[in-house]
């Protein structure tokens, strides 16, 4: 699991089938320090989330499976959570 800030988000005219009906988002990984980890990524977003929120990815493939729903998909990267808030 990593922190990402969501950049904005994604469209794709052709999906595989198993990600029909997602939303697509790019996001930019961070390092502890706020700094940039690698380049920007594109997820599904399980939960809702939009530009400029922090929020929590996750590569487990077996918690991309059960978010879509299907047995085998090409998702490696999905948004969990969205970071709270504190201010």
């Amino acid at each position: 699991m990593q922190i990402a800030q969501v950049l904005g988000p994604a469209t794709s005219t052709i999906k595989h089938e198993s990600m029909v009906g997602s939303k697509l988002l790019v996001v930019q990984p961070k390092l502890i320090d706020g700094g940039n980890d690698g380049g920007p990524l594109v997820v599904v977003d399980g939960v809702g989330a939009g530009k400029g929120q922090q929020v929590l990815i996750s590569s487990d493939g077996r918690a991309a499976r059960e978010m879509l729903q299907v047995d085998k998909t090409p998702v490696r990267w999905t948004v969990i959570g969205i970071q709270d808030d504190l201010n």
